[in-house]
C-alpha cells in the first residue's frame, strides 16, 4: 500500500534512508473534484465527490460508487470555502496524518488536502506550516495533506505509514481535546436538545380555593 521513496545525499541525507508513501496520495491531492459525472448527469447526486483508494483513478459520483466501486476503500471529498476536505475519520484508517492542522466544520473534524493561497503569516505567529507558512491553530508542522508530502520529499523526516497508534489519535484544539472515536460516535448519534420548554404543572385537584370575602345582610329597622 505504500512505496519506498530514497532520499538522495545531495539533499543531504544518506542514499538507503527513505520514506513511505502511498502510491494512491499524490493523484488524489492532484484530482479535480465536483465536478458533473459524464454518465449519470442527470441524477440528483451526480457531482463527482469521491476518490478511490484501490483503483487510483479519477473522481466518481454516488452512484458510480455503488455500481462500480462497491468493494473499495472509498473516501468521500468535501468542500469548505471553495477547497477540499476530508474527514479526520474518514482519511486517519488510511494514512498517518500526524503534524497535520485540522480544524472543526459543522461539527466535523476535518482537514485539508492542499495548500490554500494566503499571505505569508507576519510575526508574532507562534505556529506557521513548515512548507507554506500559513498560520496555524495547534503546534503542529504542516497545514494539509499536500504540505505533508512535500515535507516528507523535502526532510524525509515524517511519514504517512500507519504505526498502530493513529488509531486511537487525539486531536488537542482550542475547544479541547475531542478523540477520533468520540468524535464519529457525535457525527453519527448527534445531539439531543430539548424541543419544547418546561410548563408549570397543573393545579393538584386537591387544592383549596381561595374564599370570596362574606357579605351580610342589612339589618332590618
Amino acid at each position: 500500500m505504500f512505496y519506498r521513496m530514497s532520499i538522495f545525499p545531495t539533499m543531504g541525507f544518506q542514499q538507503d534512508t527513505v520514506v513511505l508513501i502511498p502510491p494512491w496520495l499524490e493523484q488524489l491531492l492532484h484530482t479535480p473534484f465536483f465536478n458533473v459525472c459524464r454518465i449519470h448527469a442527470d441524477a440528483a447526486r451526480s457531482e463527482c465527490n469521491m476518490f478511490c483508494i484501490d483503483c487510483n483513478g479519477e473522481a466518481f459520483c454516488f452512484y458510480c460508487r455503488s455500481s462500480r466501486h462497491k468493494d473499495h476503500q472509498v473516501i468521500q471529498i468535501r468542500r469548505s470555502s471553495y477547497h477540499d476536505v476530508v474527514r479526520v475519520s474518514e482519511i486517519q484508517k488510511v494514512l498517518d496524518i500526524s503534524g497535520v492542522q485540522t480544524y472543526v466544520i459543522n461539527s466535523a473534524r476535518v482537514l485539508f488536502l492542499n495548500v490554500r493561497p494566503q499571505p505569508k503569516s507576519g510575526k508574532g505567529v507562534a505556529q506557521i506550516c513548515e512548507i507554506c507558512g500559513r498560520s496555524l491553530l495547534d503546534p503542529v508542522r504542516f497545514c494539509s495533506l499536500g504540505c505533508k508530502l512535500e515535507g516528507i520529499k523535502k526532510n524525509g523526516d515524517a511519514s504517512f505509514a500507519l504505526d498502530g497508534r493513529n488509531e486511537e489519535l487525539t486531536m488537542d484544539t482550542s475547544r479541547g481535546s475531542v478523540s477520533s472515536r468520540q468524535q464519529e460516535e457525535g457525527l453519527r448519534e448527534g445531539s439531543t436538545q430539548d424541543m419544547y420548554s418546561s410548563t408549570p404543572s397543573p393545579p393538584s385537584s386537591n387544592a383549596r380555593r381561595r374564599k370570596g370575602i362574606p357579605h351580610r345582610a342589612p339589618f332590618g329597622s
